[in-house]
């Protein structure tokens, strides 16, 4: 159980970690203009697409999240200035978070200097305490936060992931989160994570559904490669998590994410309790180093799984690395791939990265922003900035998505 006071200063230890300095040799960098275009990143999707419930108790009803679940609501977030160097962040958030940038956040940017990128991160997070702090606002902020990383880099050019300490290796071994995992065997994949469909609402019937599937997968794949499961809250009970997790002790499971809501960190704390035969894991819908600082007190997650496109950005993302590390967690982003959050994985104790872009159907906005990928293994890139392939004119071609 973690004291009080071991609680209270890894919170402040979270809070007061320094961004890198970057010598301003060039002179000072002003903001410009501060721009959110929400868009696509899969080639096809049927995110938005109006829904067709039966009747008032349809399952379908509780998973139905309009144009803003998961990268579906992705957007990304302009930052010009007035030295010609221009800082493209993913965010998300949709048509919601440009609402947010347009009408507050580049208010607070434009006219100032982008190299102060934790006085920006406070006074924006601060100045919305009283209706952000989480969800879409901190998906909002997240964007801008990274595309001022991407300046800063672009600044000192230097990537991103050596400002805030250097690769402590040369690859990272990729995972492949795909609900047919002969896709990622045929593209070298030797981690497999596969979405759960059925949950508590399918009762018995969806329990033996699972547990087939899963079986099947696991046969697939072999006994020598690791098998990890996204339940995506579908489980949302901690009985029913509990005897699934029993059922599912014979396939060696390395972890099970999110079976439970994000609200519910009382029943992670029970879960990581009584479960021993996988890992339980969540925080890829937990909000800034405050949000983790909730869930590592309650110790209701095994691994760090933050977003740096929702999170509250690479400011937000290191700390909650370092939140984890003086507590002996690994970190692994949700789709850490991406060029935007290989530069924690590259830097932390991340043991894998989630594809991003590979096998995924992506647009080419998706795989400008994606990792370079061989046998198995992410790589990162020597270019400035998050070194990513984005223009603005790809941006604006892919524009309008998530904006329903």
């Amino acid at each position: 159980m973690t004291s009080r006071r071991s609680f209270l200063t890894g919170l402040a230890a979270g809070a007061l970690l320094p961004p890198p300095a970057v010598p301003q040799t060039k002179g000072k960098l002003r903001i410009t203009s501060v721009e959110c275009i929400p868009v696509k990143l899969w080639a096809r999707s049927s995110q938005g697409r109006l829904p067709e419930f039966k009747g008032d108790f349809d399952p379908a009803r509780w998973r139905y999240s309009g144009p803003y679940a998961q990268l579906a609501s992705a957007q990304m977030v302009i930052v010009k200035t007035d030295q010609g160097i221009t800082g493209y962040g993913l965010g998300a958030g949709g048509a919601v978070a440009a609402e947010i940038i347009h009408g507050h956040l580049q208010h607070l940017l434009v006219g100032a200097n982008p190299l102060n990128i934790e006085l920006l991160w406070d006074q924006m997070y601060t100045s919305s305490a009283l209706y952000g702090r989480r969800g879409v606002f901190v998906m909002a902020l997240s964007g801008i936060d990274n595309a001022l990383w991407d300046i800063a880099g672009k600044y000192a050019e230097q990537p991103v992931y050596r400002l805030i300490g250097g690769a402590r290796a040369e690859k990272t071994p990729g995972y492949f989160t795909n609900a047919d995992p002969s896709v990622g065997l045929e593209l070298g994949f030797e981690h497999f994570k596969l979405p759960v469909r059925d949950g508590v609402r399918q009762g018995k019937a969806g329990m033996r559904r699972t547990v087939e599937s899963l079986a099947e997968a696991r046969k697939t794949i072999g006994p020598e490669r690791t098998l990890m499961i996204d339940c995506g809250t579908r489980w949302n009970d901690e009985n029913y998590t509990l005897e699934m997790a029993r059922l599912l002790e014979d396939l060696d499971l390395y972890f099970i994410e999110e079976p439970l809501s994000p609200d519910n960190i009382l029943g992670y704390e029970r879960l990581i309790e009584e479960i021993d035969s996988a890992m339980i894991v969540n925080g890829e819908h937990e909000y800034t180093q405050y949000g983790y600082a909730m869930l590592l007190h309650h110790n209701a997650t095994e691994i760090l799984q933050p977003d740096i496109s929702w999170c509250g950005g690479l400011t937000a993302l290191r700390k909650i690395a370092q939140m984890g590390a003086e507590r002996g967690l690994p970190i692994i982003p949700h789709r850490g791939s991406s060029l935007y959050g290989m530069a924690v994985v590259l830097t932390a104790n991340a043991p894998l990265a989630e594809s991003f872009g590979t096998g995924d159907n992506g647009t080419d906005l998706m795989l400008a922003m994606s990792s370079p990928y061989k046998d198995g293994y992410y790589y990162p890139t020597d270019k400035p900035g998050f070194g990513t392939e984005v223009t603005e004119e790809m941006i604006r071609k892919h524009a309008g998505s998530s904006a329903v």
